[in-house]
């Protein structure tokens, strides 16, 4: 099958095609492995990409957006007189890679497949697809850039998989993003991400445009303001032209201890070092170090039990970079000659299991580490998957909000007992857990962590404990027959939530009572597989809540949502099912 992978960035965007029974090549374009994903709308509305809105730039540059991905949040890009929709200023530019790709194929690709920041939520990646769509597309996959890199990096050396999980080090043009991911023969799983908005090559292209300013604007400082801030289209031009040497002067940097730049008139060229350069990034650089371990112990992993530390993008060049990051995690991270490509060859690694891999790609067992000083513990007598490392509760992520106030932790505990009344199926008599067919070990409580976890029950949890106020709920687990209960509850910004999770009864259990409480509109019903994991989930509409029931194949774990929107109305069945997928599918 042929397959486009493209790696759409904030600066340049990488085709990568995959062409049956002839292995991989990158697409070129204007001679060139990367395309700048600059756009340019003309009077009469044509949008150019790449190379040719770069020269058109010089015209008029209020026309002209460098990184549009940056502003996705924004809704349409107000270019001269044309507002061009975000979804149509990204197909431009997947358009052009896709024209390339049909160029050498002589037909369109069957599959496209689409890196995105691991970040980014529904609404994000809905605009991806739509762009998608717009460009012509047919069958297209969206793929997390970790999972794509650590992809990548885990084909290397002949295909032997990494001794651990991959750390992806990731610092593009527009935002830092680090994960965690784990890899085995069945497909990847992002164990733990987090990122700087903050911190991107433009933030380092900004920080030396300021440096050399503080050398220069002393002599005429009206008109250097005049290019920071331009007010015609010769400022538009000089500062378009000076940012271009900023920015080549730090990639020159990289190779060389010093270089020049050249400077508009009135002003004298800059010398610049590559120390001041590193004087400048470093708080910066030590942040990102910073939050990559602290992802890491996220993770439930310390580094010396990683397969590798790999560095992605084009600032990874940096020679500071490397020597933070190894005194940081005490390991020495691993670079390529070409960074900013990994992420596009690593795509085509990635097993198709649909949308969004590091949710559907099945089987996902963590690779288990080197044991390192540890006495061997004896194996059980049936073989079982690797189980999750014990884990210390994190500050709770980002994107996530604790109830803060009485009121709203009342409101969900209001719906934590929905949840159980549900789970009874309205009557008297608890419902009786039915004993697997064939039970394994998570049929006994365990131990349990401060939360009430055990570790079965963070199988099914994933990352929802580092993430909302969770406790042990042994009244919950009584009323529905269960051996272990844990209630969390936690705040969006459309409502209310309350999750309960069970060890000791399977859904089939629950599955009755539930139904009939779904009132409004048909239940969606599907399969999901994940980190180890496989099993069932069931979502559906009361008469004021969302609720979603799922649980496991292979071991007595379910768990049950409820849902309320602030204003007392339910969420759609639709909704459910994104909120399942999105954030609670292990």
């Amino acid at each position: 099958m042929d397959v486009l992978a493209i790696d759409f960035g904030t600066s340049s965007t990488v085709g990568v095609l995959s062409i049956h029974g002839r292995g991989t090549q990158v697409v070129e374009i204007d001679g060139s492995v990367t395309m700048s994903s600059a756009i340019y709308a003309d009077k009469d509305g044509t949008v150019f990409v790449g190379r040719d809105a770069e020269r058109r730039a010089r015209l008029d540059p209020s026309r002209f957006e460098a990184n549009p991905k940056r502003r996705i949040d924004e809704g349409a890009l107000q270019l001269g007189d044309v507002s061009l929709p975000i979804a149509d200023a990204f197909a431009a530019v997947l358009r052009r890679v896709g024209e390339e790709a049909e160029l050498i194929l002589q037909r369109p690709p069957a599959q496209v497949r689409i890196s995105h920041p691991a970040g980014w939520g529904p609404d994000r990646k809905q605009i991806l697809r739509d762009a998608a769509l717009k460009a012509g597309f047919g069958t297209t996959m969206l793929i997390p850039e970790p999972v794509a890199a650590a992809a990548h990096y885990a084909s290397l050396n002949n295909g032997h998989r990494p001794p651990g999980p991959i750390a992806v080090y990731d610092l593009g043009a527009g935002t830092f993003d680090c994960a965690v991911v784990g890899v085995s023969a069945q497909g990847f799983a992002v164990l733990a991400e987090d990122g700087l908005p903050d911190l991107g090559s433009l933030d380092i292209d900004q920080a030396l445009l300021v440096h050399i300013g503080r050398e220069v604007s002393h002599s005429e400082p009206a008109r250097w303001q005049r290019i920071l801030r331009p007010q015609s289209v010769s400022d538009r031009r000089t500062r378009r032209s000076l940012l271009q040497d900023v920015r080549d002067a730090k990639e020159s940097l990289s190779r060389h201890q010093q270089t020049e730049i050249p400077m508009p008139e009135p002003f004298g060229d800059v010398r610049v070092t590559r120390m001041e350069l590193e004087a400048l990034v470093r708080p910066s650089f030590l942040r990102s170090a910073e939050l990559l371990a602290t992802t890491i112990r996220r993770a439930g992993l310390s580094p010396d039990r990683l397969g590798g530390v790999y560095l992605v993008g084009g600032p990874s060049r940096m020679p500071l970079l490397a020597s933070l990051l190894a005194n940081q995690l005490k390991i020495a991270p691993t670079t390529q000659d070409q960074p900013e490509t990994a992420v596009a060859f690593g795509l085509h690694h990635v097993p198709a299991g649909g949308e969004d891999s590091q949710l559907t790609v099945p089987a996902f067992a963590p690779v288990a580490p080197p044991v390192r000083q540890q006495p061997v513990q004896q194996p059980p007598v049936r073989q079982q998957r690797p189980q999750p490392p014990r884990w210390t509760p994190p500050p709770p992520g980002r994107n996530w909000q604790k109830p803060t106030t009485y009121g709203v932790v009342a409101l969900a505990l209001a719906a934590i007992v929905t949840t159980i009344v549900l789970l009874s199926g309205g009557e008297d008599e608890p419902v009786a857990a039915p004993a697997p067919a064939q039970p394994v070990s998570c049929d006994q409580p365990g131990p349990k962590d401060a939360q009430g976890f055990t570790d079965c029950l963070r199988r099914i949890a994933a990352v929802i404990p580092q993430r909302d106020e969770c406790r042990d709920a042994p009244d919950a687990a009584t009323t529905v027959g269960a051996a272990s209960a844990v209630t969390c509850v936690f705040k969006d910004d459309k409502g209310s939530n309350a999750i309960n999770y069970y060890q000791g009864v399977a859904m089939t259990g629950l599955e009755d009572g539930v139904r009939q409480r779904m009132t409004k509109g048909k239940p969606v019903e599907g399969t999901w597989a994940a980190d180890g994991l496989r099993g069932r989930y069931l979502a559906g509409v009361g008469a004021r809540s969302g609720i979603v029931l799922f649980g496991t194949e292979d071991a007595p774990l379910s768990a049950m949502l409820v849902s309320t929107r602030s204003d007392g109305s339910a969420r759609t069945t639709a909704e459910m099912v994104e909120f399942f997928t999105a954030q609670l599918k292990p």
